[in-house]
């Protein structure tokens, strides 16, 4: 992957886009109609080619074909009978079913015209960038890579393909909620007053891990992978991350620095991901962030939650659960979040659709889901390490994470 210096990026660039994209975002989706409308017909079914066709992969490539708008013309997966299970399930012909780590080149070489990228995030920098050099329109699950280095290669993609009038759209779910737009509308209004605090929450089951002395490949199945920091963006990243970008969608800011502890509590633990994180994050403005996130098994509630108090009202905003709202003040305001799972995704297929098909080509979701990954990795680089570090340090030592794949097939 080819990425641009850092030296060369400003402040601004990977601290301070996150405003237009929080703007943006905050808009109501165009695509959001009523399920219980009639499908409309397409005059053009986009080629869509899905890589990563496991568990949330293969669901996702489902979804495109249920839009309409998409002809499912090819899949690539590590594993072959992956890849295969999923063709048959979308109707991808055998001959555009690719596998092992170049299958995606093969994918991309195959006539789509636009490809969804469900991989482990390791992988997800240099599938985008080899997409968008071939004039390929990306669709791409979250979180959109697992360091600096990769994450300022996705946020030159997503400037490439603007320049060059492709579409590279990242799939969070938070933002298409219409009861959560009108939130951030209202707090961005000045609903809250002046914020004062943001806690954000993220709890989950533990996931499953294979002995250290298992295959490499072994560890690419059933989100084995998220247990590896270096797959996954440590489990801060590849979770939590859903509340962290809701608390940058709402504040309009990213943190300056970091400070908290982390530890790995499950029971014989394999990899190095680590379960359990409390974290402060410092703003600029003065705004104190507590980040506490939990993946282990003793059937905690799973949850993703961002409050924000200011000093007039405060706000709710969640994943799963049942009312979102702003409480106190002038502006009290509250509703039912949807099913942010498939419906955030369903919003975010048709919103795909609608912007390569109406050409357009802001791509705004790209710096938001960059700001994203960087206030990750700065977390779990302060949690591991038990000190404070500053976003700048983080992004100066543009530490990349390494995996030797030569065990892999190529």
């Amino acid at each position: 992957m080819k990425n641009t210096p850092i030296s060369s990026l400003s402040r601004r660039q990977f601290l301070g886009g996150s405003l237009a994209a929080a703007t943006a975002a905050s808009l109501p989706v165009k695509a959001s109609a009523e399920a219980t409308k009639p499908k409309p017909s397409y005059d053009h079914k986009i080629k869509l080619g899905v890589v990563g066709n496991g568990g949330r992969g293969g669901w996702i490539a489902n979804l495109f074909k249920e839009h309409g708008g998409y002809e499912m013309w090819g899949v690539a997966d590590y594993f072959q009978e992956v890849a295969d299970t999923c063709g048959d399930a979308v109707g991808v012909d055998a001959s555009r079913r690719f596998s092992t780590l170049s299958g995606y080149q093969r994918l991309l070489e195959s006539g789509i015209e636009a490809l969804a990228i469900e991989t482990p995030p390791y992988f997800m920098p240099e599938i985008v960038r080899a997409a968008v050099e071939q004039g390929i329109h990306v669709y791409l699950a979250k979180p959109v890579a697992v360091d600096v280095p990769g994450a300022m290669s996705v946020l030159e993609s997503g400037q490439m393909a603007t320049q060059r009038r492709q579409c590279l759209l990242v799939d969070y779910q938070m933002p298409t909620d219409p009861v959560l737009q009108k939130i951030v509308q209202r707090i961005h209004a000045g609903a809250l007053g002046e914020i004062a605090q943001v806690s954000t929450v993220g709890i989950t089951h533990a996931f499953p891990e294979r002995p250290p002395d298992a295959p490499l490949e072994q560890r690419l199945r059933d989100l084995i992978w998220v247990n590896d920091v270096a797959f996954g963006c440590d489990y801060i990243g590849n979770f939590d991350i859903h509340a962290i970008d809701a608390a940058l969608w709402a504040i309009n800011e990213v943190p300056t620095a970091a400070m908290g502890q982390s530890a790995i509590r499950r029971p014989a633990p394999h990899r190095d991901s680590r379960d359990v994180c409390s974290l402060i994050y410092e703003y600029e403005s003065g705004i104190v962030h507590n980040h506490f996130g939990q993946a282990l098994a003793n059937n905690s509630h799973v949850t993703l939650d961002t409050t924000i108090y200011g000093t007039e009202a405060m706000a709710l905003m969640h994943y799963w659960g049942d009312k979102a709202y702003v409480r106190g003040g002038p502006q009290q305001f509250g509703g039912k979040v949807d099913n942010l799972y498939e419906a955030g995704a369903v919003r975010n297929i048709a919103r795909f659709y609608e912007d390569v098909t109406e050409e357009r080509f802001e791509n705004d979701t790209v710096q938001r889901s960059v700001d994203g990954v960087l206030t990750c990795v700065l977390g779990y680089e302060a949690a591991a390490r038990g000190e404070r570090l500053t976003m700048e340090e983080v992004v100066r030592a543009n530490r990349r994470l390494e995996i030797d794949v030569s065990t892999l097939k190529s």
